[in-house]
């Protein structure tokens, strides 16, 4: 193959005489006799010239999108350790699907603020790398850090299980529950976690209990996440929801004890006047003592009951809770529908 760097002109007679182009090595072979080593000594044109590095011209990083960075301002951005400013930089390469854009943030962002750094530092830009869609490289920025204890673990413990829940880590995130639970899970009913932003703008949280629950099911561990469910303190609808969710998740419980936890939260239903779960966990009820074999037929009457009473005096309700002469009535429909233990309620009635 000619030298890249030179190429000699051709006539038709030297092209049907040259079919293969030979170095100096090989017209020395060729040749022979005196003029060999005379010959081997004379460079081809082509090795004359220094070898040139190959140097790849990048293209833009992105197409041009109007509302996007442009690309000289994305270049110099590269260049600085702004992590707010790269943390708006992934947002916008995440929706406007700039794949390249988003490699090069995530590698700058795990250089951008080499260790040591004080803790605020860090976990702006475990945020950032979060917000470019790369939870591992989360996960190893908080790793440069030992948090102190009290306010500074809590905040570390938040963001490591953030990371460890965007890179799908069960066992991480379930670990980082675990130690802001500090042996006790009922404080995690009050640790509101982040699990989306929604349309409007509004942030999705959900109580730290139910996502340690959900965490530890994943996981295979059931039974310990129906005991995590059980821990809960509060009452009313969300202590019938995680009972509910307790039961099913206890099929290898005695029929008698999963009946009885159904119970509680059939009382918990009713007090928050929830009466479509009620309605749910009597046909739970139904189907726990059917399956085991046990008479449903009580479980079957209570359904029965319950489901045309709160029919009629829920509708009743509706209509008169506005009228200001019919406070009395309003307060017994009240009454009635909040007591499962009225006639007609879920619960049978007291001798």
């Amino acid at each position: 193959m000619p030298s890249l760097l030179y190429t000699p002109a051709v006539t038709p007679a030297l092209r049907r005489r040259r079919r293969w182009p030979l170095g100096a090595a090989g017209a020395a072979l060729l040749l022979g006799g005196a003029m060999a080593p005379a010959l081997a000594k004379i460079p081809l044109i082509g090795d004359l010239l220094p070898a040139k590095p190959v140097v790849r011209k990048l293209g833009p990083t992105a197409p041009v999108v109007p509302g996007s960075m442009p690309e000289a301002q994305f270049l110099a951005l590269l260049k600085g350790n702004d992590l707010q400013a790269l943390n708006l930089a992934c947002r916008e390469a995440v929706a406007f699907g700039f794949d390249q854009r988003l490699q090069l943030l995530q590698a700058r962002l795990l250089t951008a603020a080499a260790a040591p750094q004080p803790l605020p530092v860090v976990l702006v830009n475990a945020n950032a790398l979060l917000t470019c869609l790369a939870p591992d490289g989360a996960l190893a920025v908080l790793n440069r850090y030992g948090p102190r204890p009290g306010l500074e673990q809590e905040q570390w413990w938040l963001m490591r299980w953030r990371a460890a829940r965007a890179g799908l880590h069960h066992a991480k995130a379930a670990e980082a529950l675990e130690r802001l639970a500090q042996g006790n899970l009922a404080r995690l009913e009050t640790v509101p976690l982040p699990l989306q932003l929604r349309k409007d703008g509004t942030l999705e949280t959900l109580p730290a209990l139910d996502v340690y629950a959900e965490h530890l099911v994943v996981l295979g561990r059931e039974r310990e996440a129906a005991a995590a469910l059980l821990a809960g303190r509060m009452p009313g609808r969300v202590a019938a929801e995680r009972l509910q969710q307790a039961v099913a998740l206890l099929n290898t419980l005695p029929a008698q004890e999963r009946d009885a936890l159904l119970e509680r939260a059939l009382d918990q239903a009713a007090a928050a006047q929830a009466w479509g779960l009620a309605l749910a966990l009597l046909d739970d009820q139904r189907r726990l003592l059917q399956a085991e074999g046990l008479w449903a037929g009580r479980a079957e009457q209570r359904l029965q009951r319950l489901s045309q009473r709160v029919d009629d005096a829920y509708s009743e309700w509706q209509l008169k809770r506005q009228d200001p002469a019919q406070l009395g009535r309003t307060a017994q429909l009240q009454q009635q529908l909040r007591s499962p233990r009225q006639p007609g309620g879920h619960a049978p009635s007291l001798p």
